[in-house]
């Protein structure tokens, strides 16, 4: 197991259990749409102070893990 993941904690009485950083109430989805959006990591440490730069990189990893078991439905484009 990535050492990330132990930032990460899921807990049905927190947050409806989504996963969230440790300790926190911010959940990893909201970091990943942050960084979808253009945001950086200064940015979130910016809004968020009690993260640290590992725990965005734990939610990055938990993401990438999370890909590897879902998938979601993308359309494809239209040929030009």
């Amino acid at each position: 197991m990535n050492s990330l993941m132990t930032r990460i904690s899921v807990d049905p009485s927190v947050c409806f259990g989504k996963p969230c950083i440790r300790g926190t109430r911010i959940w990893v989805s909201l970091i990943l749409d942050f960084l979808a959006n253009g945001a950086t990591i200064e940015d979130l440490l910016t809004e968020y102070p009690q993260l640290s730069v590992q725990d965005i990189y734990a939610a990055i990893a938990y993401g990438a893990e999370m890909s590897r078991e879902r998938y979601v439905a993308i359309p494809l484009e239209a040929a030009a």
